[in-house]
């Protein structure tokens, strides 16, 4: 198994976070971690080993970033438009060191399919959805996208508006979203058991959300799996076997 590593600068703190390279050759994919997660969680919690035929036969590269999650999302002693703002300091980290690390790694501008659980299919549904010149193609599990249900507190200003899918979305309208329907598709996977519907929201959230796309007419897929299904790392790793193949 080819892998790198690299701990670069978060711009604006005096902090550096990881992204961890699985694969020697084949479609980039970033994967966010869970809340609070970290880079190596992609191969720690078995996601890695999930598709470790994929990425032996060349089709795919995986880079697993750190999140910041602690410092922004998670930091509910701050209001929730702070907690936003710090938010775009980690998207910047990721357009600024992660994007240009991975171009370096792949000998050229990349095409990326975002991916994450949790909390990290937000990141890959959000960043797919800012930078969709970068990335055709967002996986989401078991996420939540509406940052607002997230002990939000404090006034929502423009902060929150922006790093907030199912606030802006409703509102776009013209060229820019004409783009976004012939150049972005969303694949969302959700299990209706245990931590699914509470505390998690992912369920409830994910169809709210796939029905915000459906009425932008953003091209998707919903993939609801059983009761059985649960928030947890042995079903995204069955859910990602699943699904990858057909991409990369």
């Amino acid at each position: 198994m080819h892998r790198a590593e690299a701990r670069l600068p978060v711009p604006g703190l005096d902090t550096e976070l990881r992204v961890v390279r699985h694969g020697h050759y084949g479609q980039p994919l970033l994967a966010f971690p869970c809340e609070g997660g970290s880079a190596a969680d992609f191969e720690g919690r078995g996601l890695l080993e999930s598709v470790r035929d994929l990425v032996d036969a060349g089709r795919v590269r995986v880079f697993a970033v750190d999140s910041l999650d602690g410092w922004t999302w998670s930091a509910n002693d701050i209001p929730t438009d702070e907690r936003a703002a710090r938010h775009g300091t980690y998207q910047a980290w990721v357009e600024q060191q992660v994007v240009p690390w991975i171009g370096e790694q792949t000998g050229g501008q990349p095409e990326l399919i975002t991916f994450g659980v949790s909390l990290g299919a937000y990141h890959a549904v959000q960043f797919a959805l800012q930078r969709a010149d970068l990335v055709p193609l967002a996986m989401g599990f078991s996420g939540n996208y509406d940052p607002s249900t997230w002990n939000a507190w404090g006034d929502l200003g423009d902060a929150t508006y922006f790093a907030n899918p199912t606030a802006y979305l409703p509102g776009l309208d013209g060229e820019h979203l004409e783009w976004l329907r012939s150049r972005l598709s969303v694949l969302l996977v959700v299990g209706e058991g245990p931590f699914e519907v509470s505390p998690t929201g992912a369920l409830p959230g994910t169809r709210a959300f796939a029905d915000l796309l459906s009425h932008r007419g953003i091209r998707h897929e919903l993939d609801v799996w059983g009761a059985d299904s649960a928030h947890d790392w042995p079903w995204w790793q069955k859910q990602l076997a699943h699904h990858l193949p057909r991409f990369v």
